[in-house]
């Protein structure tokens, strides 16, 4: 008997061939408690645009309206080329699809307290678009300033190490 078909948390990460775009400040603004892999409606000069490398996700989130996920913020330009009976909308509200028990389960962790969901990165899967979102917690600003000095930190031993190779 077939397993029933749900959204398991992501296992691995995407390979970087098939990544689109990253959202590098999600790291240094939250911790990570779980991902997810959602599907992204999008119209096809969009399509066009994210294969033009033509996105940015910094500022996006996801935020929970009826039941269902969407994602605002996040902006694919239109190529020079687009169509001349549309009229592209960068920063257009994005549908993001999952199973509604998945869903369901994430509605029910976002209303504790300090929880979002938090878009992390876009990828290829299939011939399809796929974001990985977060459900994460923000970081006060002292684990702000540790991770800033860790960087660093790891930064010097990198130095040191490539040094004494030479």
């Amino acid at each position: 008997m077939p397993a029933s078909p749900t959204c398991k948390p992501m296992a691995k990460k995407p390979d970087s061939a098939s990544r689109i775009a990253d959202n590098k400040k999600a790291a240094f603004n939250y911790f990570f408690e779980e991902r997810f892999e959602a599907g992204v409606v999008l119209q096809g000069w969009e399509v066009k645009s994210l294969r033009e490398g033509k996105v940015q996700l910094t500022d996006g989130y996801v935020v929970i309206r009826a039941g269902e996920l969407f994602v605002i913020g996040l902006q694919i330009n239109p190529l020079n080329t687009a169509s001349t009976h549309i009229s592209p909308d960068a920063v257009r509200t994005k549908k993001l699809l999952m199973h509604k028990e998945e869903i369901r389960r994430l509605i029910g962790k976002v209303e504790q307290k300090g929880y979002t969901l938090v878009p992390l990165n876009l990828h290829w899967k299939g011939g399809k678009v796929k974001c990985e979102i977060a459900l994460a917690k923000g970081k006060a600003e002292h684990d702000k300033r540790n991770t800033v000095k860790d960087r660093e930190g790891k930064r010097e031993v990198e130095r040191a190490m490539k040094s004494r190779n030479r």
